[in-house]
């Protein structure tokens, strides 16, 4: 995966902002203003910072120890840094942005969960 590929992934999904709250290098992606993927653009293959359940964070870093750890600067407990460096198939990275936002989205309150949504149909593992 690269980072255009990366950046067009995150944007397709309904309600996605992208900015740089915090530097110039640190692109982040947002719904309904929370964060659910960030990465630096000097530094893309250093990693993607995923939302992960805790159970699944361990797993993940347990199975894949050289591209999965803890995210720097994250809540290491809800956050897993993914290296996007060909080992893991862009189809498992992509699977994981979706859990992250699935997560982060159905955080949201009800009426930020409506707002999101810009359309009838309701992406399929969303809880109301």
């Amino acid at each position: 995966m690269n980072i255009e590929d990366y950046r067009e992934y995150c944007l397709a999904k309904k309600g996605v902002t992208e900015s740089f709250p915090f530097d110039a290098d640190t692109l982040v992606f947002k719904v309904g203003g929370k964060m659910f993927a960030l990465t630096n653009l000097s530094d893309f293959n250093g990693g993607i910072a995923l939302k992960c359940e805790p159970d699944k964070a361990i797993q993940l870093r347990e199975e894949f120890p050289d591209e999965v750890e803890g995210a720097y600067h994250m809540n290491k407990k809800h956050w897993n840094n993914v290296k996007p460096n060909g080992s893991i198939p862009d189809l498992v990275i992509k699977e994981w942005i979706d859990q992250s936002y699935l997560l982060v989205f159905n955080s949201l309150t009800r009426s930020q969960r409506l707002a999101v949504e810009t359309e009838n149909e309701r992406p399929p593992g969303l809880i109301y």
